[in-house]
């Protein structure tokens, strides 16, 4: 006998509620559709409080209320609409498979695919479109397991315990079609896990994936953490400001300019790689190199195949980097005439390997944007290098101790090369923080990150997927050697 589906549905009010619950009812391998509802309840049908969002409560009750192999969950109140046979495809992928849970791409016409889950898959904002099929016996088990109870990240909870457990598998077939709820571009939506507002929720998240590292066997104590010497060593200058760039004669020299009004007690440099630039970004440079009697070394790569990651690996690698390699990026601007110091004197007092500051998001006129301040303060001297797993960047300006960058290096990349380092950092130095404004981003549509579209962000989230899943087997090794 063919097996059958329990589903699980969102209700707002009656109109929506029986809408979205006919599309199920209509499908034959469907047992009960019971509906997740916050506020109004249904009249005479069968519900599960969410208590705010999917809470652990509100799993537990899912699976006890459960009676058929499989528990369908619709995570949004849109429309969507199954193609023919697609719940039959999933419980017969999950048959075959013996996966855990199942979800599919949908949207055959505006595509917009999900991708494979990894291992390091961690961020809790992971794509699994709409429609998720779970196998019930596993549900039981996670309820079993007794998890701590959490008011937004029952799901996060869930998925974790089900990735530990066995298969989460990716259909790569537009099986259904919805609606989009969140039709902000991608620039907007990627601060949302720093914004004030969600802080209660993201302590949440970081609660369940820190136990998920505990489990695996791959969670950092601060106290393994090494520290370094920061006055080891011979270098030209004390620090060096490292501002890849390809075709910003619109914004480069504002930047080597915002570099060159720091006022230090110890020298400094500015180092330039013109990744091969066809616009004017060149004659920029060397009009300010005009202005000024400090140093701004122009690099251009021999190579022609670097991505921003080996941009920085040649420059942090030049005999002519300083002890301390700080970003800027080439459309941004420091916030003051002290931030060079600041850090400097940072790293000097907390002797960590990497340093990480805050930043004001603003327009290009250096008009305030929200959410304004990106602190980053989810990052805490006890468990940031593990949460850090969990989280999709680290902040600004990033900054490192040139010895151990070098032994590290950056992926040679354009996207996620920041993240891929400090992970690696985070596994074995202490990595400091600076929650003062150091740092102005400039939004405009000429950002990387402004409107990136569904494939481009997928091919972003899962290279950063795969640096976590990295990471993950290499901290579980280290343990495995400690023990």
């Amino acid at each position: 006998m063919k097996p059958r589906i329990d589903c699980f549905v969102p209700y707002v009010d009656k109109a929506q509620g029986e809408a979205l619950s006919r599309v199920f009812e209509s499908e034959p391998i469907v047992g009960d559709v019971v509906f997740l509802t916050n506020d109004e309840q249904p009249a005479g049908a069968p519900f599960i409080p969410l208590h705010k969002a999917l809470a652990t409560k509100a799993v537990i009750s899912m699976a006890g209320a459960a009676s058929e192999d499989f528990l369908l969950l619709c995570t949004q109140s849109t429309p969507v609409v199954p193609c023919p046979r697609a719940l039959e495809r999933m419980v017969d992928v999950a048959d075959a498979t013996g996966a855990l849970m199942v979800y599919a791409d949908r949207n055959k016409h505006i595509p917009f695919p999900t991708i494979d889950y990894q291992e390091g898959a961690l961020r809790d904002d992971f794509d699994f479109g709409s429609l998720v099929l779970l196998r019930r016996t596993a549900v039981c088990d996670f309820v079993a397991s007794h998890p701590e109870e959490l008011t937004f990240g029952g799901f996060y909870q869930l998925r974790l315990f089900l990735s530990r457990k066995g298969r989460i598998v990716h259909i790569p077939e537009y099986l259904y079609n919805e609606v989009e709820s969140d039709t902000r571009t991608s620039g907007q939506k990627q601060f949302d896990y720093v914004d004030p507002r969600n802080r209660a929720i993201q302590q949440e998240m970081e609660r369940a994936c820190t136990e998920h590292l505990r489990q695996l066997g791959a969670l950092i104590s601060k106290d393994a953490l090494r520290t370094i010497d920061p006055t080891a060593g011979d270098f030209p200058v004390e620090a060096s400001v490292i501002i890849p760039v390809r075709n910003r004669e619109r914004t480069i020299a504002d930047a080597i300019r915002s570099a060159l009004s720091q006022q230090t007690d110890f020298p400094f440099n500015v180092i330039v790689v013109n990744n091969h630039s066809n616009d004017g970004t060149h004659e920029a440079i060397m009009e300010v190199n005009k202005s000024t009697d400090k140093q701004v070394i122009e690099l251009i790569p021999e190579r022609t195949d670097l991505g921003i990651g080996g941009c920085w690996d040649l420059a942090v690698r030049h005999p002519l980097c300083g002890r301390f390699a700080i970003q800027l990026d080439s459309d941004d601007l420091y916030s003051s005439t002290h931030v060079l110091q600041h850090i400097v004197d940072a790293f000097h007092r907390e002797r960590c390997a990497m340093l990480i500051g805050s930043y004001e998001l603003c327009d290009f006129s250096l008009r305030p944007l929200p959410p304004g301040l990106i602190d980053h303060r989810e990052w805490t001297d006890e468990n940031g290098m593990n949460n850090a797993l969990r989280i999709n960047g680290l902040g600004a300006p990033r900054c490192f101790y040139t010895p151990v960058i070098r032994e590290v290096g950056f992926p040679n990349v354009s996207y996620g090369e920041d993240y891929a380092v400090g992970l690696a950092i985070s596994r074995n130095y202490r990595i400091g923080r600076i929650f003062d404004s150091l740092y102005l981003c400039r939004r405009w549509e000429g950002n990387s990150d402004a409107n990136l579209s569904p494939e481009k962000m997928n091919r972003n989230n899962a290279y950063k997927d795969f640096v976590r899943t990295v990471e993950l087997q290499a901290r579980i090794k280290l343990h495995s050697s400690n023990r």
